[in-house]
Parts: C-alpha cells; sequence; structure tokens
C-alpha cells in the first residue's frame, strides 16, 4: 500500500476475494478490526459471487458513448456461463480442447448464427464485448491469453463466497499488525538472498560448533545458517533463477513442475482527477472496443495498441479518503510492454482512450498518474501463477513438496516451499499464500513435537 493523491493505492493485493469465515484473512482483518462495517455484515458473507461481485458500472464503446446495458448483460452471462461450463472437464482424460480460451471461443462460434436476434450490428456488439471479458480473464488468471490456461484443470480452482472488500488502511495493514506481534528485531528487510546450499555440512565457528545443513548467502555478503529454510518467493523469480538459487539444483522433478505451471503479469495504473468526469454511484468503468472479436486475433504491434487491453477502471470508495481516483487493470504482454513506458507516455495514452470512449475530446487530462510494474520487479518477475496448458495440480503439490524428498534422510525438511503458486485450489490468492505459510510452519511444528 503507497500513499497516493490523498489517500492509499494497493500496488499489489487489492481485495479480499471471499470475504467470509473460510478465508483466513478475512478472519484475522475481522479478529485485529481492520475490515469496514459492510464486510462485516453477515448477508455479505454468504453472497456466492464466483470470487468477482459485479459493481455499479457503465460500459463504454469505443464509439464514443455508453453501450446499451441489456446488450451487454446479455454478452456477459453467455460467458459466464461458459466459463461455468469449464468444471465439466475436471478429471476428464480427453477435453474437447486444451486451453480455456480455445474452447471458450468454440463455443462462441457456435452460438454466433444465433446471437443478437441475427442482427448484424448488434451480434458485432456482443462479441466485442465477449472479447472484453477474455480481456478480464486474463487479468483475473494473471496470463497473457486464456489459450495458455490448461482447461482440464482450471475448474479445481476454489471461490469463497462473501463480497470482495478492501482494507481501509491498506492492505499493508494486514501485515503490519502481524508484524507487531513478533519479537522487535525478528524480520529482517532488504536482505537480498543469492544462494540457499542445502544437503551440506556448515559449521558455526566455535569450539563446540553445531552443525547445520543449510546456509543462506545474501548478496550483501551477510551468511544465515538454519537447519530449515521456508521458501516464498515468486513462482517468477523462480522461473528466472532456480538453477542457480539453489546449490545443489533442485531434483528434476519440481525444476519441470516449476516450468510447467504458468506465471504471467497483471498491473494497475492510478489516475487522479481533480473532479470527476463519471457519475457519483458507478463504481467500474468498463472499455469495450467495438471492432474487436473473439473470434479474430488481436493486433501484435504492442507500441500501437497495448492500451487496447485495458479493461477499465474501477473507482476507489470513498472519495472522502482517496480523492478522485481511477485504478485501471491490463495484463499480459501489454502490461508488460507499458512498464518500459514513461509515465507521461502512460498518462498521455490513458488520456486519449477516456476521451474516445466518452466521446468527449476536451476531457481534463488526469493530474498524476501511479502503476505497478510486477514483470520488472527483479525479484517478482510477474504478478502470479495459473495452471498452464500441459500442466496440472499435481504441479502444485510437487512444488509444495519439501526436500530432500528421500524419507530415509536423517536431516529431513532443508527446503520448503510456500507461496500462493503452491495451493493447489486457492493458487493465485492472498489466502492461498497465507494458508500454505501456515501448512509449511505447522509443518515444522510436527517436526520438531515428534
Amino acid at each position: 500500500s503507497l500513499p497516493a493523491a490523498s489517500g492509499l493505492a494497493e500496488m499489489g493485493a487489492h481485495w479480499i476475494h471471499g470475504p467470509s469465515p473460510g478465508n483466513p484473512v478475512f478472519r484475522l482483518a475481522s479478529r485485529y478490526g481492520l475490515l469496514g462495517p459492510e464486510a462485516a455484515r453477515e448477508e455479505n458473507q454468504q453472497v456466492e459471487a464466483g470470487g468477482h461481485p459485479p459493481m455499479p458500472s457503465v460500459t463504454y464503446g469505443s464509439s464514443g458513448k455508453v453501450l446499451n446495458p441489456k446488450a451487454v448483460r446479455e454478452a456477459r452471462d453467455l460467458f459466464a456461463a461458459l466459463l461455468a461450463s469449464t468444471r465439466a472437464f475436471q478429471g476428464s482424460k480427453e477435453p474437447p480442447w486444451p486451453s480455456v480460451g480455445q474452447y471458450v471461443r468454440a463455443e462462441i462460434a457456435r452460438t454466433v448464427p444465433t446471437m443478437a436476434g441475427g442482427q448484424e450490428d448488434a451480434r458485432q456488439l456482443q462479441l466485442a464485448v465477449l472479447a472484453a471479458c477474455l480481456k478480464l480473464e486474463c487479468c483475473i488468471s494473471g496470463t497473457h491469453s486464456m489459450d495458455l490456461v490448461g482447461l482440464e484443470p482450471f475448474g479445481e480452482y476454489v471461490s469463497l463466497p462473501g463480497l470482495d472488500c478492501t482494507f481501509p488502511g491498506g492492505y499493508s495493514s494486514l501485515a503490519e499488525r502481524l508484524l507487531s506481534d513478533l519479537p522487535e528485531g525478528t524480520v529482517l528487510f532488504n536482505k537480498a538472498v543469492r544462494t540457499i546450499r542445502w544437503q551440506g555440512s556448515f559449521r558455526e565457528e566455535g569450539d563446540d560448533a553445531r552443525v547445520f545443513p543449510v546456509r543462506v548467502e545474501c548478496e550483501d555478503g551477510d551468511v544465515f545458517l538454519a537447519d530449515h529454510v521456508i521458501v516464498t518467493v515468486p513462482l517468477g523469480f523462480l522461473k528466472e533463477r532456480h538453477q542457480e538459487f539453489f546449490q545443489p539444483p533442485l531434483p528434476e522433478r519440481k525444476a519441470q513442475a516449476i516450468r510447467n505451471l504458468g506465471f504471467g503479469t497483471n498491473n494497475k495504473i492510478f489516475l487522479e482527477f481533480e473532479q470527476p468526469f463519471w457519475e457519483p454511484e458507478q463504481q467500474l468503468l468498463e472499455v469495450v472496443w467495438e471492432d474487436e472479436s473473439p473470434l479474430e486475433e488481436p493486433s501484435a504491434d504492442l507500441e500501437a495498441s497495448w492500451f487496447r487491453k485495458l479493461i477499465g477502471f474501477v473507482v476507489l470508495q470513498p472519495p472522502e479518503q482517496h480523492g478522485h481516483v481511477l485504478c485501471g487493470f491490463i495484463a499480459g504482454k501489454e502490461s508488460e510492454y507499458m512498464e518500459t513506458l514513461s509515465d507521461a507516455e502512460v498518462l498521455g495514452a490513458m488520456t486519449r482512450v477516456l476521451r474516445t470512449v466518452t466521446g468527449n475530446p476536451n476531457l481534463p487530462a488526469p493530474r498524476s498518474v501511479l502503476r505497478s510494474r510486477w514483470h520488472s520487479a527483479p525479484y517478482t518477475r510477474g504478478s502470479y501463477s495459473y495452471v498452464a496448458v500441459g500442466s496440472s495440480g499435481e504441479d502444485i503439490d510437487v512444488l509444495a513438496q519439501p526436500l530432500p524428498e528421500d524419507p530415509r534422510d536423517p536431516r529431513p525438511l532443508q527446503l520448503l516451499f510456500a507461496g500462493e503458486a503452491t495451493h493447489r485450489t486457492f493458487y493465485s490468492t492472498t489466502h492461498g499464500a497465507l494458508l500454505s505459510g501456515w501448512r509449511e510452519a505447522e509443518r515444522l511444528n510436527q517436526l520438531l513435537q515428534a
């Protein structure tokens, strides 16, 4: 959470997805009194929202006008039904398509003749909205294209009930509260690790020196000896660095799981305005490019069209706290390209998009821009994981498996693995990450109590 405009900008996790008793992030936040009164209401905790609840929204088209809500809703309902139908292929030996994207597009192609009562203009609008739905799903899945997301394992992901909510004091308020319970000096920051050496015999200095199996070497030259290390670095970092990060290298089975699983980028662009151009009740401004269709390949020219991958903007609430701020979401290669641009270039592109879709060439430019750059960040190299074509939930379990794997090894559990990419049903979420950390802590508890 960073200070921005007059409030906070969540550069990372934004919502508690499924704030209900089954969500450990929600339980902790409730216990510490970090949530607003709405989130605590029991009826809100029982809403089955499929992980992403509807917000009061307006959908702008690239022709510069607000699109027909009924037509937009029909297309969205069709997309939601298609996405829900993917669950039927969980555990299937021969799914009809390798990826979610290919399956959804094949189903759309099948229904095109009956769309919008056969009226050509109305059908084209529905196809454009469906193309926008696929972009939104890319943001949710953290992928460049739904063609990269495996169809068969897609249904293993579990959405918890509850209307998504945010932290009034920022998501960081939870981490700060947890940190305050620990003895001072327990957590060391700015200690980038260069290498984790395991299966070794490393001695402390002194006559009665203990021998440790693990030696953690930091980039600043500091060294820590350990019996056990819980590794929670993002999968994007592991994909890039695992071969030199661990000495000896990880077993081939785990290295293959790292290669198999998907890891993509989803970024945010915050725009602050002097005055809102949107209505007070609007919480989501969606953008649809009316010349697009899910049945056609999108432009590969990132320089000319990267901004078309933007799904729209969430209005940060409440304005009394945040000022007049929109938060845009953009995923994939276009999102990574955006990271290479200057603030002025991003602000200019966003201003052009908003002037185009509102049909107002004189719409005032935002007065400031702030954005995340998760792909450029050397220790993340993206946002979160997905189960890619060619991988499965078993790869997630393999990634979570501690090392050494040989149960006869006299020094078990030298390397333990946690993080969102190691949770089979809650990957990509903060609650999945939290549960995975608790899982590994409990594994050590059991060992130390044995």
